[in-house]
């Protein structure tokens, strides 16, 4: 295959997993409107995942705080995946299976939301972090893909990229931090603007 038609197809393939995403809009709809009443109401939102995951992680964590592109108060938002501290002392001291559900127990409480990033839905330390967070009376989200492993029947709400591509369904969930970032920072707008 020449270089043209690979860009070709890559492209048009990650358009394709994207434009699977238009069943999901009920879905998107909900966990932007759990990530604002979360917010509004004392709570944070605590987002995990690993490699490509957890880059997303600090991603979206940086969209809520920070903004995404209109000027509006920062939200409270935790990227389990930066404190390389506790990361190593976690997975030295005890296990790398801990690494999220340690964290979790230490900053999450009910009310809270956790933000599970995982393509294959089977990694230990997210499906422990999941469990932890509903061991405290968290609301969990899952973001995933291929069938959505284990981690579909954990989390309250799972929306899956149904790709077996692990790159096209890591494009497809920073597509979808994004989206509900901004559904999120328009509604703060509006209610700043109705004060």
């Amino acid at each position: 295959m020449d270089k043209k038609t690979l860009v070709k197809e890559t492209l048009q393939e990650s358009a394709k997993v994207k434009e699977s995403l238009l069943t999901e809009i009920d879905a998107i709809l909900k966990i932007a409107q759990w990530v604002l009443e979360t917010t509004q109401n004392g709570g944070k939102v605590l987002l995990c995942g690993n490699g490509g995951s957890a880059a997303d992680s600090q991603h979206i964590a940086c969209e809520l705080v920070g903004k995404l592109s209109k000027e509006r108060k920062g939200l409270p938002a935790i990227a389990l995946t930066t404190d390389t501290s506790i990361l190593t002392a976690i997975s030295n001291d005890w296990e790398f299976e801990k690494v999220f559900s340690r964290q979790v127990e230490a900053l999450g409480k009910k009310g809270d939301l956790l933000i599970a990033i995982s393509t294959s839905g089977k990694s230990p330390n997210i499906l422990k972090a999941v469990e932890t967070a509903n061991q405290w009376g968290m609301k969990t989200v899952a973001l995933t893909g291929f069938d959505g492993g284990p981690l579909k029947d954990l989390a309250d709400l799972t929306l899956i990229v149904h790709s077996e591509d692990v790159q096209r369904i890591q494009e497809a969930h920073i597509t979808l931090g994004h989206i509900i970032s901004d559904l999120v920072e328009r509604e703060i707008i509006e209610m700043q603007n109705a004060k």
